[in-house]
C-alpha cells in the first residue's frame, strides 16, 4: 500500500507545483501588463470605447490701438459622421442627399465619406447657423454638429500683410495670426462619447463635455486711421507710377518705436487670402496640374503673403545720407557751414564718382545746401575724412547689420559689407546709400533715431494681451537698444532737413502749417543699367518735436519719372498732412500760406443778393451774379466746396438765362501762376496742391463742366533726386 500513497503524493506535488508557477507567471504577466503596457492598454481600451471629438476654441480677436477689432471669430459648426452608425442605419444614399443640398457639396465626396471604413470623419468644417439648423431638423443617426469657430477680417484687404490669415484648422499661417498663435488659438475642447466594439453608440447615453478655452485677445500698435490714409496715398501712388515690383509705407512713433501703419501694395482679402490675387497668375496656374500646380500655387501664394516692409532688402539710395550726416556731425569731421566745390564728379580709387546732377553741378556750397542739394561729392568727402572703421562702426550702432527684433516672422537683416573688404571705394558708394541693401523697417528704425534724440527704438507692432474680459494680461513696453548719436547732433541734423523739404530736393514733401524734414531717394536696382529703379522718401514731422516718421518705397516705377523726390516724396506729405490733423497737431502757418489758404464755401441759395455778397466777403470770396433778380436761387460751387482765397462763386438769380458749359483748359507743365490765370480766365476755379510744376490735373483737359468748377492741379519740382 506504500507504493500507491507515494505515488499520490508526487502526483499531487507536481499539480502543485505546476499551478503555483501557473500563479507566478500570471502574476508576472499581469506585473507586465499593468506596470509596462498599462498605458498602452488603457488607451487602446478608451479608444476602442470611447468617441472623442474636438471641439475648436474660440480664437483671440485682433484689435487696432484703439480697441477696433480687425481680425474675429465668427460662430459656426463643424459636421461630422460615424460611418458605422449610418451603415447600421442603411440610408446612406438619403444623407449623401440632403447633406449636399444643404452644403453645397457634390454627391460622390459627401457619399465615399460616411461610408468610409473609419470610426469618424469630417464632413464639412465651419458651416453657417442655417446650414446647422436644417441638417439638425433631418436627426440622422451618425451624423453629428459641433461647435466650431470661422475667423472673419472686418476690413478684407485692411493691412493684410501685417495680420496675416488662418488656416482650415484655425492655425495661423503668417502675419500676427502666426507670429502669436499659441496665444490666440486657446485649447481645444472635447465630446467624449461611449461607443461599442463596432464604433456606434451604446444602448445607454454616456457623453462627457470639456469646455474649449478661448484665446487671449492681441492689441496692436497700428492705428486703423492712419493705416487707412497711408494704405490710400501709397495705392494712388502705385497704380499712377505703373509700380511693377510692389510699393511699401511705414509709419512710425519715434518716441517709442510704434508702428502706427504698415502697408504693402498689391495687398488682398484677408477672408479669401488663399485665392491668388493677380489674374495673369491665376491663368498661368489653370493650365498647371499635379504638383507642378502644387509647386507653383505655393510659390506664388508666399510671393503674395511676403510683407516687403519686413522681409524685403533694397539700396536706400540718398535717403541714407541722413545717416551719413548723423555720422560726420556727431564725430565732428565736418561742421554745417563748412564749404565744398562740386564739378559734377569725384574720382576715389581710380574710379569717377558722379553726382546726380553732373550735367550741371552744384559748384560752391555749405554742408547744409550739400545735403539740400543731395549732392554725392559733398557726402563722399565727409565720409572719407571720418574713414571706413568709424563708418562701419556707426551703420551697426544704427542696426542696420542686424533684425531689429520687430515681434513678427520672418524678418531679415539686410546686407552690408564685412569691415575687411571695407575699401575707400565702398566707402564712398556707401556714403550715399549705394553698394549694400537695408530693409524698410530698419530704415525708418535708424531715422527715428535720428528724429527722437538719437536712442535707437525697438520697433514694435503689439502693445498688449488682454484676456475675454478686456483685462491687461501682459504689456509691451517701449525698448530702449542704444543711444547712438548725442540729443545736439540730432537737433543740429532735424533742423538741416527741414531745409531740405522746405529749400531742398524734399519740397514735393511740403505741406501747409506743419515744419517736415525729409529725405529723397533714388536708387538704380542691380545689374546697373537695366532701367529699373526704387524711388523712396523719408521724413518726419514736427521737425522741432517729431510726432511721426514715414517711409514710402515704389519699387520699380515704369515710366520716364522715376525719381523719389518727384513720385514718393508727395506721398508721405500726403500721409504726413493727414496723420497730424488727425493726431491734433497744431498747424502753424506762416503769413504766406495763410495768404492761400482754402476756405469752405457757405450757403447762399435764398438770400438776397446783398446778404450773398457779405457772406462772401467775410471768407475773402469774390462773385459773379447771374441774372437781374434779387435772391439766389443757385450757386456754384455748391456749398462745404473748398476753395483757395479769391475765387469766384457764381450766383444765379432770377432770370439768369442758360448756363453755357466750359471745357477744361490744359494747364499741365505749367507753373502755379500760369495755371491759375488760365483757368480763371476760363470761369473755374483751382484748387492748388503743392508748388512748382503742374503734373496732374482734375477734372482732365478738355472735359466739359458748369462754369465756377474747381479744376484741382497738383504742382510738383522736377529738379530732385
Amino acid at each position: 500500500m506504500a507504493a500507491p500513497n507515494l505515488m499520490i503524493k508526487k502526483r499531487v506535488l507536481l499539480l502543485l507545483v505546476f499551478f503555483t508557477l501557473a500563479a507566478i507567471g500570471l502574476m508576472i504577466r499581469t506585473g507586465w501588463w499593468q506596470i509596462y503596457e498599462g498605458e498602452r492598454l488603457q488607451k487602446e481600451a478608451i479608444q476602442q470605447q470611447t468617441r472623442d471629438r474636438i471641439i475648436n476654441s474660440k480664437r483671440g480677436t485682433i484689435f487696432d490701438r484703439n480697441g477696433k477689432p480687425l481680425a474675429v471669430s465668427a460662430s459656426v459648426e463643424t459636421v461630422s459622421a460615424i460611418p458605422n452608425e449610418i451603415r447600421k442605419a442603411g440610408n446612406a444614399e438619403e444623407v449623401a442627399a440632403k447633406l449636399s443640398q444643404i452644403l453645397n457639396m457634390d454627391y460622390e465626396e459627401i457619399y465615399q465619406k460616411i461610408t468610409k471604413n473609419s470610426a469618424y470623419e469630417i464632413v464639412k468644417r465651419k458651416i453657417e447657423k442655417k446650414e446647422a439648423d436644417e441638417i439638425r431638423k433631418l436627426k440622422f443617426k451618425g451624423i453629428h454638429l459641433d461647435e466650431d469657430s470661422k475667423r472673419y477680417y472686418p476690413y478684407g484687404n485692411f493691412a493684410s500683410h501685417v495680420i496675416g490669415a488662418t488656416g482650415f484648422d484655425n492655425q495661423g499661417l503668417f502675419g500676427i495670426e502666426a507670429k502669436y498663435d499659441k496665444y490666440l488659438k486657446g485649447l481645444p475642447g472635447r465630446i467624449v462619447s461611449a461607443k461599442d466594439a463596432i464604433g456606434t453608440d451604446m444602448p445607454y447615453k454616456y457623453e462627457k463635455y470639456i469646455n474649449p478655452e478661448d484665446g487671449v485677445n492681441v492689441v496692436l500698435t497700428i492705428d486703423e486711421v492712419i493705416q487707412h490714409f497711408v494704405e490710400k496715398h501709397l495705392e494712388t501712388a502705385a497704380i499712377e507710377n505703373k509700380v511693377q515690383n510692389g510699393a511699401a509705407a511705414i509709419v512710425m512713433d519715434p518716441k517709442t518705436g510704434d508702428i502706427l501703419a504698415m502697408a504693402v501694395k498689391p495687398d488682398f482679402d484677408l477672408n479669401n487670402a488663399f485665392q491668388i490675387q493677380n489674374e495673369e497668375t491665376r491663368k498661368e496656374l489653370e493650365k498647371l496640374t499635379g504638383k507642378e500646380f502644387t509647386d507653383r500655387y505655393g510659390i506664388e501664394l508666399g510671393k503674395m503673403w511676403r510683407n516687403k516692409a519686413v522681409v524685403d532688402s533694397y539700396e536706400p539710395g540718398s535717403t541714407f545720407k541722413i545717416i551719413t550726416s548723423a555720422i560726420a556731425l556727431e564725430e565732428n569731421v565736418v561742421k554745417p557751414n563748412d564749404m565744398f566745390n562740386d564739378i559734377g564728379y569725384v574720382t576715389v580709387g581710380g574710379r569717377r564718382i558722379k553726382c546726380w546732377r553732373s550735367y550741371n553741378p552744384h559748384g560752391i556750397q555749405t554742408f547744409i545746401q550739400g545735403v539740400q542739394n543731395s549732392c554725392n561729392p559733398v557726402f563722399i568727402e565727409v565720409a572719407l575724412r571720418m574713414g571706413a572703421e568709424v563708418f562701419y562702426r556707426y551703420v551697426k550702432a544704427f542696426g542696420f547689420m542686424e533684425k531689429t527684433g520687430i515681434d513678427f516672422d520672418g524678418e531679415t537683416a539686410g546686407i552690408f559689407h564685412k569691415l575687411k573688404a571695407f575699401n575707400e571705394l565702398e566707402l564712398a558708394t556707401a556714403s550715399f546709400g549705394q553698394g549694400f541693401q537695408v530693409t524698410p523697417l530698419q530704415m525708418v528704425t535708424a531715422v527715428s533715431a535720428v528724429a527722437n534724440g538719437g536712442k535707437l527704438l525697438k520697433p514694435r507692432l503689439v502693445k498688449q494681451f488682454l484676456d475675454k474680459d478686456g483685462n491687461v494680461i501682459k504689456n509691451f513696453e517701449p525698448e530702449i537698444v542704444r543711444q547712438v548719436i548725442s540729443p545736439e547732433t540730432s537737433a543740429t541734423l532735424r533742423g538741416i532737413l527741414e531745409t531740405v523739404v522746405s529749400e531742398g530736393t524734399g519740397k514735393n514733401a511740403y505741406i501747409k502749417g506743419y515744419r517736415v524734414a525729409g529725405k529723397t531717394g533714388t536708387s538704380e536696382k542691380l545689374p546697373r543699367g537695366n532701367g529699373k529703379y526704387i524711388a523712396s522718401f523719408i521724413g518726419f514731422a514736427p521737425a522741432d518735436d517729431p510726432r511721426v516718421v514715414v517711409l514710402v518705397i515704389l519699387d520699380e516705377p515704369k515710366g520716364d519719372v522715376y525719381y523719389g523726390g518727384l513720385i514718393a516724396a508727395p506721398v508721405v506729405g500726403k500721409i504726413l498732412d493727414d496723420t497730424l490733423r488727425y493726431l491734433e497737431v497744431e498747424p502753424k502757418f506762416t503769413e504766406e500760406e495763410l495768404a492761400t489758404m482754402e476756405v469752405n464755401v457757405p450757403e447762399l441759395r435764398n438770400m438776397d443778393v446783398k446778404q450773398a455778397q457779405k457772406a462772401l466777403k467775410d471768407v475773402n470770396l469774390k462773385y459773379k451774379i447771374e441774372g437781374t433778380g434779387n435772391t439766389i436761387i443757385d450757386q456754384t460751387p455748391k456749398p462745404t466746396a473748398k476753395l483757395q482765397e479769391n475765387s469766384v462763386v457764381i450766383l444765379y438769380t432770377e432770370g439768369a438765362g442758360p448756363v453755357s458749359n466750359v471745357t477744361v483748359p490744359d494747364v499741365l507743365k505749367r507753373s502755379v501762376l500760369d495755371a491759375n490765370k488760365i483757368l480763371t480766365d476760363s470761369g473755374l476755379n483751382i484748387k492748388i496742391i503743392g508748388s512748382g510744376t503742374a503734373m496732374k490735373q482734375e477734372p482732365a483737359a478738355g472735359t466739359i463742366v458748369s462754369p465756377g468748377t474747381v479744376v484741382e492741379v497738383e504742382f510738383r519740382h522736377t529738379d530732385v533726386d
